[in-house]
């Protein structure tokens, strides 16, 4: 099992970014860069690509509105050269709140446009002309703009002609998408003991569809780190991620968050958070979040504890153990935690 986090800032990334070379030191295989709509990600990904040696950098991720097949071509690519090949790229939909929000796009066809950005990178990382004939069509008809459109394939040589392809989904259809084309998976908020339950005939009907050259399935999933005999409380840090998700990042009847905690069996909760959410009372929405989720979602506990967690994201399937270190010493924990999964 790898080793994983999330680039986890307040304000400056760059103060952030600078430390993810100890983290590397002390056995820190990835870092994931994310970009809602915040700083973007891949300028990230290029500075820790110039501050690191052995780490991979991951995307985590960028969504398929905002940028082109050709520009995340371009960016998967790029970052795989500046890194010496330790680029891996996240792919997702990302919400309607912000793709229609920030981006002003219309959130249409999020399956089908991550199934062709994914067709396209590969094609290109490939050096083929990029030909295409789908919801994006390369190159554009002649009937359309100046008409003076050829195929053309990536002018620099790659790094690798293939860099890692994961997908963020938790949806039936994408998670099964996800497990027929992607490299990996990025579930979240994700409960090891529901993850069968929950998506275990998705995942089976997408294996079932999956091409023998890409190997096996990745799946990077984890929660906050805390070791030690008196540290539940720390499970309280977590619930307004948990109360912004499930009630906040979408609206009534279209929350992806909160059809998961539903299906996790924590409807009520989920109802009762989304509305208190949503009506402004965000630390009641918070109280909330079931304190069974918390556990079972994070690895905050005495050490054997901590590694009975370790076993179950295991037994979920995880490949890539994604960690929050909530510690004075976040080197030390990554050290520790390295440990237990190698």
């Amino acid at each position: 099992m790898k080793l994983s986090m999330p680039l986890m800032y307040d304000g400056n990334p760059r103060q952030t970014a600078d430390q993810v070379a100890g983290l590397e030191k002390a056995g820190l295989d990835t870092i994931w860069v994310a970009e809602p709509y915040g700083f973007d990600a891949p300028t990230l990904m290029g500075y820790l690509a110039a501050k690191t040696e052995t780490v991979e950098i991951g995307a985590g991720i960028l969504n398929v509105y905002s940028r082109t097949p050709g520009a995340l071509l371009q960016t998967a690519a790029g970052l795989d050269n500046v890194s010496g090949g330790r680029a891996v790229i996240g792919l997702g939909a990302s919400g309607p709140q912000v793709i229609e929000g920030f981006h002003g796009l219309p959130y249409d066809k999020p399956l089908g446009r991550t199934r062709e950005v994914i067709e396209i990178i590969r094609m290109g990382l490939r050096r083929e002309s990029l030909v295409h004939d789908g919801i994006f069509t390369l190159p554009l008809p002649a009937d359309q703009g100046l008409g003076l459109g050829k195929p053309l394939k990536l002018l620099n040589k790659p790094e690798r002609p293939v860099v890692p392809l994961w997908v963020a989904a938790l949806g039936d259809k994408n998670v099964a998408m996800t497990a027929e084309v992607a490299d990996g998976w990025l579930p979240f908020l994700f409960l090891p003991e529901k993850a069968q339950e929950v998506w275990g005939d998705s995942l089976a009907r997408g294996t079932a569809k999956r091409s023998a050259d890409l190997g096996p399935l990745e799946i990077s999933a984890g929660g906050m780190v805390a070791i030690g005999e008196d540290v539940k409380g720390m499970l309280d840090f977590m619930r307004p991620m948990y109360a912004l998700y499930v009630g906040g990042m979408g609206a009534r009847g279209k929350n992806f968050y909160n059809e998961l905690a539903c299906q996790y069996g924590y409807e009520k909760e989920a109802r009762e958070i989304q509305d208190l959410y949503l009506d402004g009372h965000k630390r009641d929405a918070e109280a909330k979040v079931p304190l069974e989720w918390l556990e079972a979602g994070n690895l905050v506990g005495p050490a054997s504890y901590v590694q009975e967690r370790i076993a179950a994201f295991r037994e979920a399937g995880v490949t890539s153990l994604q960690v929050s270190p909530a510690s004075d010493d976040p080197a030390a924990t990554i050290a520790q935690i390295k440990e237990w999964v190698a």
